[in-house]
């Protein structure tokens, strides 16, 4: 057997028991070693209270006769005990009437390990009472006592007692060891030799001998268990045998098929590598067609747009000219054609976009509710005149949030659209709500609503819900699709709940992360009643922010009395409930009116003070009013011919296109704006180092300076780095925003023009405000 000593199961059983058997037999020795050493030391102070006990009468006598000779041989008589070192008698006083002292036992390890165990000397005092009759006050009778005689037998004990507990754990240890050697070790030994010398391939072989006198034991059970598995074995090695000849057989025939099929297969991948080869190409040509088509698209775009905005510009210029009902008409279905084919063009580039894959989203921060206010309000004009617009914001919305502001002003833009486009009565509701996921957007109208059955073609590109949806309301079929692609860019969904006759709520969730938490705005203070149905988008809207502003808000129904009541503001969406009753309060008034529907001059004067806001009402537009109003400080109606005549802001627009200039003059002239021109890039340059301007309308494809460069040399002029520069591109890819950015560029107009987003561009970016147009 090749194991090495220490290894051995008789070793380590025999190092256990060794183990075991030295902590038990130490364990032992220490308790019987502290009996004794409690013992010992209770010895100590008993014999020394014995001593003192003895002498103690004759002490007494011999302190009440004052026999100083007698007292003397009394303390020699204490010293004959080994473990007294001094003893002494003292009178009332204290004063020794005899002493007797012997040195102490020399110094030596027993000596100091006495001396930690006891203590080197004990000192007992026993004190002397005299007979009652006695005037003399008693005295003491005083030993110390060595006790290094206890510590010494002490330690004599201990170590025998030591010595012994380990003498008597190894003779119990090697006796285990020799018993377990011959009792486990060494038949399991024999057994193990007889394993060793088998020959695991032979299947014929005699059993293993069971050791003498193991027959009936674990070691017998364990020699019958490995005859049985050895049997076992050999069968199955017999059986092995002719399955492996079977096998071989088996093998060959294998072998022969699968030169076959190998042969088979390489002619099948040959084959199959061909075809990748031709996929790989297909999908090369596809790819390079995507975009090739994008980038025609592109191309096209700026080409066809530079017409349409002559075109556009030219027919809203002349149906602002008094005109002939007829003419008027034809111009207007012109307009609305070039319209149309505008959003058919942005539509299919957005398409070729997603299709050439392509599509880059910014992550930006950016004012969600602001965006989606201005989006509603420049498309209020599309409202039907009995539609209610309203947008919702929920109070807990973060005042900023990151993503493509671009693409979810398209998203917005699309949904209300459609739900302007389809909406002839009832309300339009724009809702923002804030959920841990991102944010909800829900657009809901009363219109005509979406059968069930149309539900699953509504997001096919060119598909309307029904056939003759397209030539009620017009429309391309685009809007839908290409949001619901942008919300699957995004990482977010858009869902339809929609009944026919009922209306339509389109969802999206998106997962747009919070970058500033709301604005909190002053509290405002103050009494406002609003006159307007309970049903209204402007009841909803005032009950959910002038509670949170700190206002006292109450709402009444339009035909409700005013008498008594006391009101520092008064809001209403209903002129007519105002005339001819007018509350008997001396309060402002707010009027909430459908886009281009203000009160007359007249009729406005007789409600003085009074201000009017269009719908959608945005909160800051609201929040300003209620300041003004609160505080009695509303616009005063005045005459038009009293207001001073301040110079006209001056407006340098750069396009080298005459029809363009014409279109982009003639709109701004009606706003009454100065307009000066120049043809490219360098002719703006020299313009602007001669004469001072409130903004430049900067076309960005121009011959020899182009207005991205135009505009950088504009920036980099020290007097001009605040000036307003606004894009005007025929180029309505994604990306064109981003190169006007970088090139120092304000604002993006994507090119045909239109009116409204004119307005509201130089409404943002002039220092006193895009003039009225006349």
């Amino acid at each position: 057997m090749d194991i090495p000593l220490t290894q051995r199961l008789s070793f380590k059983q025999a190092g256990l028991a060794v183990l075991v058997a030295f902590v038990l037999g130490a364990l032992f020795s220490l308790i019987q070693v502290t009996l004794d050493y409690a013992s010992e030391d209770a010895t100590i102070d008993r014999d020394a209270r014995a001593l003192l006990a003895i002498s103690h009468a004759p002490a007494a006598r011999v302190l009440y006769n004052w026999d100083e000779k007698l007292a003397g041989e009394l303390m020699q008589g204490l010293l004959q005990a080994p473990a007294v070192l001094h003893a002494e008698l003292l009178d009332h006083g204290g004063a020794p009437l005899a002493s007797a002292r012997r040195s102490a036992h020399p110094d030596g390890w027993q000596r100091r390990l006495s001396d930690l165990l006891f203590g080197s000397q004990r000192s007992f005092a026993d004190p002397l009472p005299l007979p009652q009759h006695s005037r003399a006050k008693p005295g003491l009778q005083r030993i110390e006592i060595d006790t290094f005689s206890y510590g010494s037998r002490f330690l004599h004990r201990a170590g025998i007692t030591l010595v012994g507990g380990f003498v008597s754990s190894l003779l119990l240890s090697l006796t285990l060891f020799g018993l377990s050697y011959l009792l486990l070790t060494r038949p399991l030994n024999s057994l193990i030799n007889d394993l060793g010398r088998r020959n695991p391939r032979l299947a014929d072989q005699p059993p293993l001998p069971c050791p003498s006198g193991h027959q009936r034991d674990e070691i017998g059970l364990l020699v019958d268990s490995c005859n049985r598995q050895l049997a076992l074995l050999g069968n199955e090695i017999t059986q092995r045998r002719a399955v492996e000849e079977r096998l071989t057989l088996s093998l060959g025939e294998l072998e022969e098929r699968v030169h076959e099929r190998t042969c088979a297969l390489e002619s099948s991948n040959r084959e199959l590598l061909d075809a990748n080869r031709e996929l790989q190409q297909a999908q090369r040509l596809t790819l390079e067609m995507a975009q090739a088509r994008a980038h025609f698209f592109a191309s096209m775009s700026h080409e066809i747009r530079t017409p349409l905005n002559g075109l556009l510009g030219m027919l809203s210029l002349a149906l602002d000219n008094p005109l002939s009902a007829q003419l008027r008409q034809q111009l207007t279905i012109a307009h609305d054609s070039g319209r149309t084919l505008v959003e058919l063009l942005n539509g299919v580039l957005d398409l070729s976009k997603f299709d050439a894959g392509q599509l880059e989203l910014e992550q930006t921060p950016f004012d969600l509710a602001s965006l989606v206010e201005e989006t509603a309000s420049l498309l209020a004009q599309n409202a039907a005149p009995g539609v209610e617009l309203t947008c919702l914001v929920a109070p807990d919305l973060p005042g900023e949030v990151v993503g493509d502001p671009l693409r979810v002003r398209q998203i917005v833009s699309n949904l209300l659209s459609n739900a302007l486009k389809f909406t002839r009565h009832g309300r339009v509701d724009v809702r923002l709500i804030s959920n841990p996921d991102g944010i909800l957007l829900e657009v809901r109208d009363t219109g005509i609503g979406i059968s069930r059955e149309a539900l699953s073609r509504i997001f096919q590109p060119f598909v309307q819900a029904e056939a003759g949806i397209s030539r009620r309301f017009g429309g391309t079929g685009l809007g839908l699709p290409l949001t619901r692609r942008l919300c699957e860019a995004m990482h977010g969904t858009l869902e339809v709940d929609s009944q026919p006759g009922l209306g339509s709520r389109f969802s999206v969730r998106l997962p747009l992360a919070t970058h500033a938490a709301a604005t909190t705005l002053p509290p405002l203070h103050g009494k406002v009643i609003a006159l307007c149905s309970r049903r209204s988008g402007l009841s909803e809207q005032l009950e959910t922010w002038l509670p949170s502003w700190g206002v006292d808000f109450q709402r009444l129904d339009t035909d409700a009395s005013l008498s008594g009541i006391d009101v520092d503001l008064l809001i209403s969406d209903c002129p007519d409930c105002l005339f001819g009753r007018r509350p008997r309060v001396d309060a402002p008034i707010l009027l909430v009116s459908a886009y281009g529907d203000f009160l007359p001059d007249e009729e406005a004067e007789r409600l003085q003070p009074l201000e009017q806001l269009p719908r959608p009402l945005p909160r800051a537009a609201l929040y300003q009013a209620l300041q003004r109003g609160l505080s009695r400080q509303m616009p005063p109606a005045v005459d038009a011919g009293s207001v001073p005549i301040d110079r006209p802001p001056r407006i340098l627009l750069v396009e080298d296109n005459p029809v363009n200039q014409l279109v982009v003059k003639g709109l701004l002239g009606r706003l009454g704006l100065a307009v000066e021109v120049a043809r490219q890039g360098e002719e703006a340059l020299k313009i602007l180092r001669q004469q001072d301007f409130d903004l430049v309308l900067m076309d960005c494809n121009m011959p020899l300076m182009d207005g991205y460069e135009a505009t950088r040399q504009i920036r980099r002029n020290g007097r001009q780095t605040d000036l307003p520069v606004i894009a005007l591109t025929a180029n309505a890819m994604p990306e064109e925003r981003e190169r006007c950015r970088r090139a120092g560029m304000n604002d993006y107009l994507s090119k045909p023009l239109r009116r409204e987003e004119l307005e509201a561009a130089l409404e943002r970016w002039l220092p006193q405000g895009c003039p009225q147009p006349d």
